[in-house]
């Protein structure tokens, strides 16, 4: 570009998808940036997706399209489980998932554990369409402590966990949180009839590995584990999830199944999940399932896996 051309008056966001693979987004201003005592935070606005949150240098969730990933993340869980009362869960600092949790009217409890104080209170001041004072709702408990040394301490049952970490950098907070130790310390807190979710890395052709160690070691603690993604456009591609337990099968519920549950069950409508939605999305292509499938990795203590 050369000095009479308009980008170089504009502000870019560089987003790092892998080693071969960056991103640009252009961006009207920086809302926050700052470091907590466990990653760097960022509030970015913009012009394609909104405001974003950015931590470790990586997009989070963007106002655009939030809804897309969060829906996805709770309800096939919440929806598959015939009554979730007791619902925990891992990090989820923006308090969209708490929000997502909190539109089933079933709900009792509400246990989210984060252990990064500081970014869920810039979450709460910076990003209210996000959490939709989900946090002040009185279903809510929030604890600032290491999810997997919360669950290993307690002795309560949920009906419902959720996983929503940040991706396993080496060295952060998140890394020792996707390991077959971590998910059975998960599993030895879900009550019978009990189901996870997680999210579980992108699901794009050139990043399938760790999705794909992911639902391999779920799979090595769980006896069913179902692997899904949906697009997220902020993202700039597909993500993966996994659902878990020792009986219930999402990707048994029907359309019609999906759409009653959630018109008896959800105080709010979802935008983007339905019954439509939820069948597409457990129907992986071909060359995704043949990658699953032929996946022996088990994710330990000893050998995580990293985000790039």
């Amino acid at each position: 570009m050369n000095d009479g051309d308009p980008d170089n008056k504009r502000k870019w966001f560089r987003d790092n998808l892998n080693p071969n693979l960056i991103a640009l987004h252009s961006m009207s201003e920086r809302l926050h940036s700052g470091r907590t005592g466990f990653q760097s935070v960022e509030i970015i606005a913009t012009d394609n997706f909104g405001v974003c949150l950015v931590l470790d240098g990586k997009i989070q969730s963007s106002e655009a399209d939030e809804f897309i990933y969060h829906e996805a993340l709770v309800h096939p869980a919440m929806l598959t489980h015939p009554k979730p009362e007791r619902v925990f869960i891992a990090g989820g600092g923006e308090g969209a998932t708490l929000r997502e949790v909190l539109a089933h009217k079933t709900v009792r409890r509400a246990v989210m554990v984060d252990i990064d104080e500081e970014v869920v209170g810039i979450c709460r001041s910076h990003l209210p369409a996000w959490h939709r004072n989900a946090f002040d709702d009185p279903r809510t408990e929030l604890h600032y402590v290491d999810a997997r040394e919360y669950l290993q301490q307690s002795s309560d049952d949920f009906d419902v966990i959720i996983i929503d970490l940040v991706d396993p950098l080496e060295g952060g907070p998140a890394r020792l949180l996707y390991t077959k130790e971590f998910y059975r310390a998960v599993q030895q807190r879900l009550g019978p009839g009990g189901i996870m979710s997680v999210q579980a890395e992108s699901s794009e052709w050139t990043n399938l590995d760790n999705f794909a160690a992911i639902a391999s070691t779920l799979s090595n603690v769980f006896s069913l584990a179902r692997p899904y993604q949906v697009h997220v456009p902020s993202f700039l591609g597909l993500w993966g999830f996994v659902s878990a337990s020792q009986t219930l099968d999402p990707h048994r519920l029907t359309v019609d199944e999906i759409d009653r549950r959630i018109a008896e069950r959800l105080s709010a409508e979802p935008r983007s999940y339905d019954g439509l939605t939820h069948q597409a999305i457990f129907t992986l292509p071909k060359h995704i399932r043949q990658r699953l499938s032929d996946c022996r990795r088990i994710i330990t203590d000893q050998d995580p896996i990293s985000a790039y």
